[in-house]
């Protein structure tokens, strides 16, 4: 099922999103939640997608890999490489808006996987750059919230 993206300005975009618990995970409900915010970035054309985008203020993004969807539940980076670059994010949440942000190349993540299984791994360009803009998410920051230059559109405040 195609979710609503929630635009900004919007609370939801911004509050605290809360942990994701064992048993939480093993819900039909939740199983199910994973499905559709899948979907949901696929048909919307994003690259990722995290949980308040959809109105829902808990802990779990998804991120469009060359190996295929990526579900991240309760996602830490834990450390981020001394290089940076500057290239050009928009976001579902912010339609028509474009702008340059300021990310790490490399970064650390620790997540569950929806198994609960603990996985940690090491994400370098684009991928880092999502998963980056996604923990944001998670975090009720907003791309434009680090935005060097808007490139295209305009922020509403």
């Amino acid at each position: 099922m195609i979710l609503d993206i929630i635009t900004h300005p919007n609370d939801i975009l911004r509050a605290e999103n809360k942990q994701i618990s064992s048993e939480m995970l093993k819900t039909d409900d939740f199983k199910q939640l994973i499905l559709n915010m899948a979907e949901t970035m696929h048909k919307r054309d994003g690259i990722g997608l995290a949980a308040p985008q959809i109105g829902k203020n808990i802990q779990i993004c998804v991120v469009n890999t060359e190996n295929g969807d990526l579900v991240l539940i309760n996602p830490k980076i834990k450390k981020k490489g001394f290089g940076t670059d500057i290239e050009e994010e928009g976001c579902l949440s912010i339609p028509g808006v474009y702008g340059t942000v300021k990310r790490a190349k490399k970064i650390s993540v620790n997540a569950i996987d929806p198994d609960g299984n603990k996985i940690n791994f090491i994400a370098k360009g684009l991928f880092a750059r999502v998963i980056q803009h996604e923990v944001d998410h998670l975090n009720g920051i907003l791309f434009i919230d680090k935005v060097l230059q808007i490139t295209k559109g305009d922020i509403l405040k």
